[in-house]
């Protein structure tokens, strides 16, 4: 909804509705903040994401927390949770699911796989064959699955949260760009601090502090976050600048294949996101700048002479940003 064609009452509305957004954010990032120590920025993400509705990708390092955060996140907004584990002898049945014939029936039953979650877990993904991954893709753009002809829709809110080590190339499937271009945003976890670390050791001592996890949010209020974002403002001259950055994308020198137009939408939507996260029912550039390495990175292809200088997509996103000109402060 446009600023200039709102009523007083309407912007009223719109700013109670991001008061209510701040307000549940704080409640999750809180209550996932008990065990996720020390990475309170990964943590607001992997809610953003949720609260767009998008899927998440969670690389780096075995041992740094990806599967707790999802454990964490699902306990806290009450959401059902299954877990696959990929492996390179998985079928692709194994996580759709499969018919079954019943001689007592004389029918085949269908016997839904662990994809029928709200929340699911999707580890080490890249451990899985190509034909494998491929049966995440109609699940990951349009919520729903096909089995022998037979299309279900999932749960919702239905989200993807997957883990990849980059450092474990041996056995490992790289994932595919249609795959990859359907993850909203890619996390990377990284190492806590030394003091974030003894509190892990002192938190730990007893028992893990997720077995006292509670539910902070309701379904109902998570779908109603959901829906409310949409209605942040957006002004023409973010907008304009979210289409340059994604076209720089496009045109770098060091890059093969750019960001595609499911970038710019990731982008538009995690920046009202964001803004709705800090209490305001407007986006500004700030907004999409801080969002554009964790939203674009992943999309970008880089250039074969780029890769043997060591160049990566994040460094390609920094320098767009560097190169591209933040437009003024009109967004009201």
């Amino acid at each position: 909804m446009s600023e200039q064609l709102r009523t007083p009452s309407q912007t009223s509305h719109v700013r109670q509705a991001a008061e209510t957004v701040k307000e549940i954010t704080e409640r999750i990032a809180n209550s996932v903040g008990q065990v996720i120590l020390g990475k309170n920025n990964e943590v607001r993400l992997t809610i953003l994401g949720m609260l767009c509705r998008g899927h998440i990708l969670l690389e780096d390092i075995p041992g740094v927390g990806k599967t707790m955060m999802a454990k964490s996140l699902a306990r806290a907004v009450g959401c059902t949770f299954n877990r696959i584990q990929f492996t390179p002898d998985m079928l692709p049945s194994d996580i759709t699911g499969v018919s079954i014939f019943n001689p007592k029936t004389r029918e085949f039953e269908f016997r839904p796989g662990p994809i029928m979650a709200q929340i699911v877990l999707a580890d080490e993904i890249n451990r899985a064959t190509p034909k494998t991954q491929s049966a995440l893709l109609e699940a990951m753009e349009e919520a729903q699955m096909t089995v022998d002809g037979v299309t279900y829709r999932l749960s919702n809110p239905f989200l993807i949260m997957a883990t990849q080590n980059p450092i474990e190339y041996e056995g490992t499937f790289p994932l595919p760009e249609a795959q990859l271009d359907r993850f909203l945003i890619r996390i990377q976890m990284g190492y806590p601090q030394p003091q974030d670390e003894l509190n892990i050791l002192a938190s730990q001592q007893y028992q893990h502090p997720i077995q006292n996890l509670q539910q902070v949010v309701t379904l109902k209020e998570l779908l109603a976050v959901q829906q409310l974002i949409k209605d942040v403002y957006v002004a023409k001259e973010v907008q304009q600048y979210i289409i340059n950055l994604i076209t720089a994308s496009r045109r770098h020198s060091d890059v093969y294949l750019g960001s595609s137009p499911r970038g710019s939408l990731a982008l538009f939507r995690t920046a009202q996101a964001r803004a709705a996260m800090s209490g305001r029912d407007f986006a500004i550039p700030d907004d999409v700048k801080a969002l554009a390495e964790v939203t674009l990175a992943h999309r970008i292809i880089v250039g074969p002479a780029a890769r043997l200088k060591n160049i990566t997509s994040r460094a390609i996103v920094q320098d767009i940003l560097q190169s591209t000109p933040v437009p003024g402060s009109s967004v009201r």
